[in-house]
């Protein structure tokens, strides 16, 4: 998350520099970064000599990616779970002395959310219905005594945590007056804050509507009144704002609580927040957890639960701290928005954590576990500090996870990276001259292999030029058959053979055939391309000789 505050610029920009100047070169062109040796000349794919480097876009534009820089990629990595599978010696006498401790702590466990739900089934019952038929006008609080007896899940809740091993919890600091501060945030670490606060605070909550499922859980959140959002759904997160800022101006509701990053984190990094507790500009209090520990991280990170929870039922005594910070408020300047509330608020807790803020978002977490999920190791090298690519090229969560599937299908390395040869096999072209060139546009680090980072900001700025909407157009009218506008298989063959790369075979032709016809039906439409390019535009440099005359722009 970029910060625009003078104060915590240092830690709230990318860890990684935003510019570099451009390199001068002859005849006037923007270099680039030509640090690979070819026996083999480059075609040229941007008119003039053809000499040079052989930038194969120099003609969509003169910038250069603002990711050129020696810094290189983050080394932080917010979502790792510091404690190793096993300690040990100390670790397994622990687990044994503590066996009849943690049986005895599973029953605690159990009888604590029977107890807990059965006192809330009590409370919602016949209420909930009514609340539902509401909701289109906006449900009122819940009244008191309902809330009286949620007392009972409350007290549930404490003995709940008291079995996960923390008997104590130290406390600093409190909550300010709810007509003070209508909404709190906190850092999220692991599932124990949300136990935490509902024993604390009895608050409402914003939750993932998927949670209602949950057995059990999914009743106890319903009882606090609960504000369900569906984070890819823009209508859902303006609903939910709307929402947030109507329960947050009525004292007859409780709090609002939000985690703003979205996900738990190893709590040594915060990672960028979303915008929806700072969007309504009502006064936030801060809040900040901590979880010391010497042999054991309780933070939910590359951890499963069931892992988790056996290792807090085996852990003697497991430490937590809880902070109120002093209320932020919002800014007077209406010119400075909701990112700037978030960031002032965002610096206000890292700086009482003694942390660092990052550009890392819970999309991060989403490719880490699809990297996971695909089997790959040191998943967190794929890692690509979203909301800083979100800001800068606009790009989304679900375009970066679209770019990763093709990503993981090109053969990764153990440390994620991918080199010249399985980039194009993916696509069904062989390794030739321009296709190095292209490929070298992304080694800016030149070892010869490529991170998802590099393959995902290459894009991002290549779609981002402003030439580039231009020259998918002038491609496809200048390749289309005249008799059914649509790019055929023999028109294809022809751009690839005008760009000198006959060497394909048929299979691979068909295989980049396939990727250009998104629709599937066996011919190329305007839409078709316009689709696969705006996801793939490294593939503009194919057509460069059909356009060249057409969007050519001298670099001076």
């Amino acid at each position: 998350m970029a910060s625009r505050n003078p104060s915590p610029a240092s830690l709230s920009t990318p860890l990684l520099s935003d510019s570099i100047s451009p390199t001068p070169t002859t005849n006037g062109h923007a270099g680039h970064h030509n640090h690979h040796d070819d026996d083999e000349e480059s075609p040229t794919v941007c008119g003039g000599d053809g000499g040079g480097g052989g930038d194969p876009f120099a003609f969509l534009s003169e910038d250069r990616p603002a990711w050129w820089s020696p810094r290189g990629v983050s080394p932080a990595d917010p979502f790792r779970n510091g404690t190793p599978g096993w300690c040990g010696a100390y670790e397994l006498v622990r687990a044994l002395v503590c066996a009849p401790v943690a049986a005895a702590r599973l029953v605690l466990f159990g009888l604590s959310i029977a107890v807990g739900y059965a006192a809330t089934w009590v409370a919602l019952r016949g209420w909930v219905d009514v609340r539902e038929r509401a909701a289109q006008e906006g449900a009122g609080p819940m009244p008191a005594w309902r809330r009286r007896l949620m007392w009972i899940t409350r007290i549930s809740a404490r003995c709940i945590l008291f079995s996960f091993g923390y008997h104590w919890i130290r406390r600093k600091g409190k909550p300010a007056p709810r007509e003070l501060a209508p909404i709190v945030v906190s850092n999220h670490v692991s599932y124990i804050e949300p136990i935490y606060f509902f024993y604390e605070l009895f608050p409402t909550i914003v939750s993932s509507d998927s949670h209602d499922s949950i057995p059990f859980v999914g009743t106890i959140i319903r009882a606090m009144q609960v504000i369900y959002v569906d984070r890819f759904s823009p209508a859902s997160r303006k609903s939910a704002v709307n929402e947030i800022k109507r329960k947050a101006a009525c004292n007859s509701f409780p709090r609002v609580l939000l985690f703003p990053e979205g996900t738990t984190t190893n709590g040594r990094f915060l990672i960028s927040f979303q915008h929806g507790a700072f969007i309504p500009g009502y006064p936030v209090q801060p809040v900040i957890v901590r979880y010391p520990h010497v042999h054991f991280d309780q933070s939910w990170g590359n951890i499963s639960l069931g892992k988790l929870m056996f290792k807090m039922f085996t852990q003697f005594h497991n430490f937590m701290e809880v902070e109120y910070l002093p209320v932020v408020y919002p800014p007077e300047i209406k010119q400075e928005n909701a990112l700037h509330f978030a960031e002032n608020t965002s610096y206000a807790m890292a700086h009482a954590l003694n942390v660092i803020p990052t550009s890392y978002s819970y999309g991060d977490s989403m490719i880490m576990a699809r990297a996971v999920e695909d089997g790959k190791v040191n998943c967190s090298n794929y890692m690509v500090e979203m909301a800083w690519v979100k800001e800068t090229y606009g790009v989304s969560t679900s375009e970066a996870m679209a770019l990763l599937e093709d990503f993981l299908c090109m053969s990764p390395d153990k440390d994620g990276r991918v080199n010249a040869q399985d980039f194009w096999a993916h696509f069904g072209l062989n390794c030739t001259p321009l296709c190095k060139k292209i490929f070298q546009y992304f080694d800016f680090e030149a070892k010869e292999s490529i991170t998802f980072r590099q393959f995902l900001i290459g894009c991002a700025h290549l779609r981002k030029q402003p030439s580039f909407q231009d020259a998918c157009e002038t491609a496809f009218e200048r390749c289309r058959n005249p008799l059914t506008s649509h790019i055929g298989r023999e028109q294809l063959a022809d751009v690839l053979r005008s760009s000198m790369l006959e060497l394909m075979t048929d299979n691979g032709m068909m295989k980049l055939f396939k990727t250009l016809d998104v629709d599937d039906d066996d011919g190329i439409s305007k839409d078709d391309l316009m689709a696969s390019l705006r996801k793939l535009p490294f593939m503009i440099a194919l057509f460069a000789r059909r356009i060249n005359g057409e969007v050519y722009i001298e670099i001076v």
